[in-house]
C-alpha cells in the first residue's frame, strides 16, 4: 500500500513538472509575434542588453579584431542622431556567412545591434570578415538602420581600405558618393580600429 502510494505521488510530482514545462513553453511561443520569421533581423534583439556598445559573437576568439566607432547623423550631417538602431551581421573570417536557427527561424551568427547614445555616438566590437574563396566579393559588413517612428531601411555595406579586391575603378566610384565607406584600419593596443560615421537618409534615393 505504502510503495502504491509512493508511486502516485511521483506520478502526480512529475505531472506537474510537465505541465509547468509545458506551461513554460506555450508563454515563450505566444510571446514570438506573428510576422517573426518574415520581419527584419533588426527587431530581432534583445531590449534588456541594447545600447550604444555591442560585441559580435567569437570576438574574443578572432585573429583580426576590430573596433568601429562612429556617429549618426542627421540627414543635415550635422545633428547627432539619438536612439536610431543600428544592425550589423557579417561572414566569418573564411568568407562564409554561419547559419543557426532559433524559433525556426534562420539567422546570420555574427551579427550584432547597436542603439546611438545622446550624442549620436555607437561602438561595434567585432573581426576582419574574409572573402568567399569560391567568389570575387568584398570584404564587408551588411547594415541595416532604424530611426525612431520610421521603417528600418538598408544602408550601403561597410568596405574595407586594404582588400586586394577593392579595384581603383570600384573605389574611386564609392568615394565619389560616400568616402566614409570605406574603413581605414589601425593598429592599436592589439586591434584594429576604424571610423564609420552614418548620415541618416544620404544612402536612399527616397529618403
Amino acid at each position: 500500500m505504502k510503495f502504491l502510494i509512493k508511486s502516485l505521488s511521483c506520478f502526480v510530482f512529475i505531472a506537474s513538472c510537465f505541465t509547468v514545462v509545458a506551461q513554460e513553453t506555450s508563454d515563450v511561443l505566444s510571446d514570438i509575434p506573428q510576422d517573426y520569421k518574415k520581419r527584419s533581423p533588426i527587431y530581432d534583439f534583445d531590449e534588456k542588453n541594447l545600447n550604444s556598445v555591442d560585441t559580435i559573437p567569437d570576438f574574443a576568439s578572432k585573429k583580426n579584431k576590430l573596433k568601429i566607432t562612429g556617429t549618426i547623423y542627421e540627414s543635415d550631417g550635422v545633428t547627432p542622431a539619438k536612439n536610431v538602431l543600428l544592425f550589423v551581421h557579417q561572414t566569418d573570417e573564411n568568407g562564409n556567412f554561419e547559419l543557426k536557427r532559433e524559433n525556426k527561424k534562420r539567422y546570420v551568427y555574427h551579427r550584432g545591434w547597436v542603439r546611438t547614445d545622446e550624442n549620436g555616438k555607437y561602438t561595434l566590437y567585432t573581426f576582419v570578415p574574409g572573402s568567399y574563396i569560391y567568389g570575387k566579393e568584398l570584404k564587408q559588413i551588411y547594415p541595416i538602420v532604424k530611426e525612431p517612428n520610421k521603417p528600418e531601411y538598408k544602408i550601403e555595406t561597410f568596405l574595407f581600405d586594404d582588400d586586394p579586391l577593392l579595384t581603383d575603378k570600384c573605389r574611386t566610384k564609392v568615394e565619389e558618393v560616400d568616402p566614409q565607406r570605406i574603413l581605414k584600419l589601425d593598429k592599436k593596443e592589439g586591434l584594429w580600429v576604424a571610423t564609420r560615421d552614418i548620415v541618416l537618409g544620404k544612402e536612399i534615393e527616397s529618403y
